[in-house]
């Protein structure tokens, strides 16, 4: 057991304080011969020997209070390793360690990181159990079950070093629930370390709910422990890639980057960014207003017709995983735009606003009837717009894969009762404007999206587009653009690596404005681009996110230090296919689960908690401090009692019988 406070134990000398004042009491009242005090020791009946024995007991009682109290300020931490101490240990452990990048953070004013200080912590804890329980560590990167023989082994395994991968813990918690179920133990505790990320421990996963059922059907007692790293990092910086777009011109070629920075620090400062290609570094200075900025740059490639690599980089910081972004990009792709319709007129609109001659860009549309696109298996498109009745069974089939692929798939209305969904999204009814008004669009993002600011700065003009007839969307999906009467324009919802859109009018005349060149040309040109990470999926991956056949490639490092790309990031060869490894998504949010989100997703569980909350606190323990007050107040009490005054027995003069009078009610008949 440790102290928060350790010097209030040198108070410890304070708990002879009551023998040191019964003894003075002692000394200050000397015994006097009176006569009538025989009568009193006559009418008593309590023996010498109990009555030094009560006092012994109220002296050891007073003791033990001041004890408790000392004991109390000093701020007592029990580790749940001590518990073998009171209970034998248990028969196996299982070791359950975040390695998500969120980890990596180094704990304010020092330069250990949060799985570092995990680590050290578990060691300690490990140490007394070492040979008296089966050890086994299970990373959240790779889930395989790694046996410990000794502490010092936990540095040692590749399965506790640094990741840029994210941890999923519902998938961790059945990692090791199928080791206990295959070695049964009689007892088994899991000790897990982690920083609590909410993206990573996914509280209202459904998978938590069979999860709680089939530990607690388990044959052995287990037990759960918790040790949460909340101690706090410095200043962090990071930067993630969401777009490298290639554009060819006649003379030569350009990359256009689009990166999210942000900041843990929301006071203004221009930051040194650096854009590494092909390994030559150019540096520039980004004005940040705020915690988060879009930063889009230009990149010249000359004459380059190849392949390339690169990555945007931010000063080192608290967190050196989350301060590179890579990419890499190759000839410029050909994107295919496919309109399903009926109408021609919308087929003309749509097909040339899709395929609008963009500089440096390959594009093309074609325009199915909804029969002719039945057979159609989209492999070369990027930009589906379906303007006819929802799709259902193997159409609606096909375009689920397209959209998870990374393809973008636009709804439009026709104008008629569709009583199909899609993505649980649909058609409600449609809607005309009075003679001579509009609908006007009151809210769009303008941050990204179809309908973002262009590049210069400059928003589209959805203030001004008068829409006189609407066909409502209904489902739940985020709105990107609403009316003033709060109707949904645009939606969007995300499927796997692509998106699903609903829009709410058509651009024809009789519906809208929105055919005009300055709304719906930018908005093609997006959706183009967004589509297109469908071609490019296979070169921008994410760590831990490799499918089983991209695991099985030649992998060979190319740049970034990194030599698995299942859980480093960097630029990496298979042949002639260049790919960039990130980090995974959702590890930049900083939102923390809570102890009550945790406790719902493992009730029925016996769980401990215990937090780390800086550097030089004790590892794996909880303070027990409501232990020592609660003694303190019971040895009070207990105390109390034995205070109080005996009765001793009395006979009365008058009727002879015996009754119970205090000493000084005795001595009162006695005189």
């Amino acid at each position: 057991m440790t102290f928060l406070q350790p010097e209030i134990l040198w108070a410890l000398p304070l708990v002879l304080l009551p023998v040191i004042i019964h003894l003075i009491n002692r000394l200050r009242h000397r015994p006097q011969p009176w006569a009538a005090m025989r009568f009193l020791v006559a009418a008593t009946q309590s023996s010498t020997s109990q009555a030094k024995l009560r006092q012994w007991l109220i002296l050891l009682f007073r003791v033990l209070a001041v004890l408790m109290l000392i004991l109390f300020l000093g701020r007592p931490l029990a580790g749940g390793w001590l518990g073998w101490s009171v209970n034998s240990a248990p028969d196996a452990i299982v070791i359950l360690l975040d390695r998500s990048v969120s980890m990596e953070g180094k704990l304010t004013g020092s330069t250990t990181t949060r799985r570092e200080q995990a680590l050290s912590s578990l060691m300690k804890a490990v140490e007394p159990f070492a040979g008296r329980s089966q050890i086994v560590v299970i990373d959240s990167a790779l889930r395989r079950p790694q046996p410990l023989a000794r502490a010092s082994d936990l540095r040692e395994l590749p399965a506790t070093t640094a990741t840029d991968t994210s941890s999923d813990f519902p998938g961790l918690f059945q990692a090791a629930l199928t080791w206990l179920e295959e070695n049964q133990t009689s007892t088994a505790e899991l000790w897990v370390a982690s920083d609590l990320q909410r993206t990573n421990w996914k509280p209202d996963d459904e998978r938590w709910q069979p999860l709680q059922a089939q530990l607690t059907a388990l044959q052995q007692r287990v037990r759960l422990r918790v040790l949460a790293i909340s101690a706090e990092s410095d200043q962090d910086t990071t930067v993630t890639l969401q777009d490298a777009l290639r554009t060819d011109r006649d003379d030569r070629a350009e990359l256009l980057l689009a990166v999210d920075i942000q900041r843990s620090n929301n006071q203004p400062t221009t930051l040194p960014v650096t854009v590494n290609l092909n390994g030559t570094p150019s540096q520039f200075e980004v004005a940040v207003e705020g915690g988060n900025l879009r930063w889009r740059q230009r990149v010249n490639l000359g004459a380059q017709r190849g392949s390339g690599w690169g990555y945007v980089e931010v000063p080192a910081d608290a967190n050196l995983h989350n301060n590179r972004a890579w990419f890499v990009y190759g000839p410029p792709a050909k994107l295919r735009t496919t309109v399903v319709t009926d109408d021609a007129r919308v087929g003309r609109w749509l097909a040339a606003a899709s395929s609008a001659a963009a500089p440096g860009t390959q594009r093309e549309a074609r325009v199915l009837s909804p029969a002719d696109a039945a057979g159609q298996t989209f492999d070369g498109d990027v930009l589906i717009l379906w303007q006819a009745a929802l799709p259902a069974a193997d159409v609606a089939t096909k375009l689920d894969a397209f959209v998870q692929s990374g393809g973008a798939l636009v709804f439009l209305p026709t104008g008629k009762a569709d009583a199909g969904q899609f993505a649980s999204q649909g058609w409600g009814a449609v809607e005309k404007a009075a003679e001579n008004q509009s609908y006007t669009v009151a809210r769009w993002e303008e941050k990204e999206g179809p309908l973002a600011k262009t590049e210069e700065g400059f928003s589209l003009p959805m203030n001004t587009a008068a829409i006189t007839q609407r066909q409502m969307i209904t489902g739940t999906a985020p709105a990107l653009a609403t009316f003033a009467d709060n109707g949904a324009l645009l939606t969007r919802q995300t499927l796997g690596r692509g998106q699903v859109y609903f829009l709410a009018s058509l651009p024809l005349r009789e519906w809208s404005t929105l055919g005009n060149g300055p709304v719906l040309v930018p908005v093609m040109q997006r959706l183009l681009q967004t589509g297109s990470r469908r071609l490019t999926q296979a070169s921008l991956m994410q760590c831990g996110d490799l499918s089983a056949v991209d695991q099985a490639l030649p992998w060979q490092p190319v740049e970034g230090g990194g030599t698995n790309p299942q859980i480093e990031s960097g630029i990496y060869r298979a042949g002639e296919r260049l790919a960039a490894l990130n980090r995974a998504s959702g590890e930049d949010s900083t939102e923390v689960a809570t102890r009550e989100e945790v406790n719902g997703a493992l009730s029925g569980i016996n769980l401990q908690w215990f937090e780390e909350t800086g550097q030089n606190s004790d590892r794996m323990q909880g303070e027990v401090w409501r232990l020592f007050v609660t003694a303190m107040l019971l040895f009070l009490l207990v105390e109390s009692f034995l205070v109080l005054p005996t009765k001793v027995t009395h006979t009365d003069n008058l009727t002879g019988k015996s009754v119970k009078r205090r000493p000084e009610e005795a001595a009162e008949v006695v005189s």
